[in-house]
C-alpha cells in the first residue's frame, strides 16, 4: 500500500546516514495517475523525467518488494543514471500470487473513511498482533519487538498505510497484476546489484526470486536473511542496514 510517505520511510529503515533520499509515488499511489504508466517499463522512464525534472544525472537505486519491477527496467534502460542497485524481497518473474479476501473487502470498504479511522486505531492498539502476521519466527518476533527504532519505524508504515487508503488501491492492484505476469531483462543488467532476500519469504520464496535474481544479474551479491520473510527488513533490520551501508560505500 505504498507511496512516497512509505518510500522515504523505507528509505531510512535500511539506508546509512549522509545520503539525500528521494521518495516516490509509483503511479496508482498518492498523487500519481495510475495512468501515467501501468507497465513497470513505463514507469522506469518516469522515474527517469523525474531526475531530469531535479537535475539529478545519476542514483544509486534503493527498491523494496513492489518496487522492485520498475527498479529492475531502469537500471537496465538508463543504466548510465543507475550507479547500483539493491533490491529487497523483490521479484524476478511471473509469481501467481493468491489476493486475500480481506483486499477485496478492504477494496470496497476504502472509500468509508470513518470505518478506516477506526481500523487504523484498532491496529495501533495492537501492533504486536500485526507484526506477529508477518514474523512466524518466535525468536525473531521478540527480538523485533524489543527494538524500538524498527517497532518506531514499522508503526510508520502500518499506521500510515490507512491514510488515503482509497488512494494506494490502484497502485497495488497494478503491482499484484505486474508480479504476475511481468518478466525482466536480468541477464542485461551490468551493474553491481545487492539482492537481501529472506529465506522464508511465504509472498516470493527465495529460490524463485532472491536466489535467481543473484544468479541471473551477472554483477550481483546475494546476502540471504536466514528464516526471514517477507518483511525481513524489519526483523533483520541491524543486518540489513550494514549490509547496506557497505555497498553503497564500496567502490565495486
Amino acid at each position: 500500500m505504498g507511496g512516497y510517505d512509505q518510500s522515504l520511510t523505507l528509505g531510512r529503515a535500511i539506508g546509512p546516514p549522509g545520503y539525500r533520499y528521494i521518495g516516490v509515488s509509483r503511479p496508482g499511489y498518492l498523487g500519481t495517475s495510475i495512468k501515467m504508466g501501468k507497465k513497470p517499463e513505463a514507469q522506469a522512464d518516469l522515474h527517469a523525467a523525474l531526475l531530469d525534472k531535479l537535475n539529478i544525472v545519476d542514483v544509486i537505486v534503493m527498491a523494496i518488494s513492489g518496487g522492485g519491477p520498475s527498479a529492475l527496467h531502469f537500471s537496465h534502460r538508463h543504466s548510465k543514471r543507475c550507479r547500483k542497485l539493491i533490491l529487497c524481497s523483490t521479484v524476478a518473474g511471473p509469481t501467481k500470487q493468491e489476493i486475500p479476501l480481506s483486499f477485496y473487502l478492504m477494496t470496497m470498504l476504502a472509500r468509508v473513511k470513518p470505518l478506516m479511522k477506526y481500523l487504523q486505531k484498532k491496529t495501533k492498539q495492537n501492533i504486536e498482533r500485526s507484526l506477529s502476521r508477518l514474523i512466524k519466527n518466535q525468536e525473531l518476533l521478540q527480538k523485533t519487538l524489543e527494538n524500538e527504532e524498527v517497532m518506531q519505524l514499522f508503526k510508520v508504515i502500518l499506521i500510515g498505510s490507512f491514510d488515503n487508503i482509497d488512494k494506494r488501491i490502484q497502485g497495488t492492484k497494478n503491482d499484484i497484476r505486474i508480479s504476475n505476469t511481468c518478466s525482466y531483462p536480468l541477464q542485461d543488467i551490468d551493474l553491481p546489484a545487492l539482492i537481501i532476500h529472506g529465506t522464508h519469504d511465504p509472498l516470493l520464496p527465495f529460490e524463485q526470486n532472491g536466489k535467481r535474481l543473484a544468479s541471473e544479474i551477472s554483477n550481483a551479491h546475494l546476502y540471504a536473511l536466514q528464516d526471514g520473510g517477507h518483511s525481513a527488513i524489519f526483523s533483520h533490520n541491524k543486518q540489513v542496514r550494514k549490509a547496506v551501508a557497505e555497498f553503497v560505500q564500496c567502490e565495486c
